[in-house]
């Protein structure tokens, strides 16, 4: 009789132990276990795939935006005409990455419809994702997103008004920004 171990039971012959049962990588959850992101406020930051500086560059410490910058920009400055459960009262878009707060509140007048299946933050920033990937692509424009992105979850208004303010001036600490590759 074989033996078998935890290591190994459920999987598909040959495949490894980091891979799920189809022999896919099982990805670490990287979301709090303690929340379930369907409401609150939260620090978000986005990062173009490889971290290419895709959206514009900062010349004499302002943001020149390209023509993905520019949508980029545009699509979080209208994200609650898509969603009407999201705000977002304030966001920088960054040679290679985004940063935004993004307010997700259920209105008393439209109940039900944060979404229930996946999680509302999820689902906002995937359709930001497509929204933005999909304009680069009708218009031949090179680009891509890292596969996922950084959430903070804001817990109070210190924690708050440490974020605002940095994402207020990360134009002008470009220089020293760890995302500056």
């Amino acid at each position: 009789m074989k033996k078998v171990s935890s290591t190994n039971v459920g999987l598909l012959p040959g495949a490894a132990a980091n891979h799920s049962p189809l022999n896919l990588p099982i990805r670490k959850n990287i979301r709090a276990v303690f929340h379930d992101y369907s409401g609150g406020d939260y620090f978000v930051t986005i990062c173009t795939h490889d971290k290419k500086h895709y959206m514009g560059e900062i010349q004499d410490g302002e943001m020149k935006l390209s023509d993905i910058g520019n949508y980029a920009y545009h699509a979080l400055a209208t994200l609650h005409t898509h969603y009407s459960y999201v705000e977002v009262p304030i966001f920088v878009v960054m040679p290679n990455h985004v940063h935004a707060i993004i307010c997700i509140r259920e209105k008393a007048d439209a109940p039900g419809s944060i979404p229930t299946v996946r999680t509302a933050l999820g689902v906002v920033v995937g359709g930001y994702k497509q929204s933005v990937t999909r304009f680069a692509r009708q218009n031949n424009i090179e680009f891509g997103w890292q596969s996922r992105f950084h959430d903070h979850i804001i817990r109070g208004s210190n924690d708050g008004n440490k974020i605002t303010d940095y994402i207020a001036n990360n134009v002008g600490r470009w220089d020293a920004d760890c995302y500056n590759k």
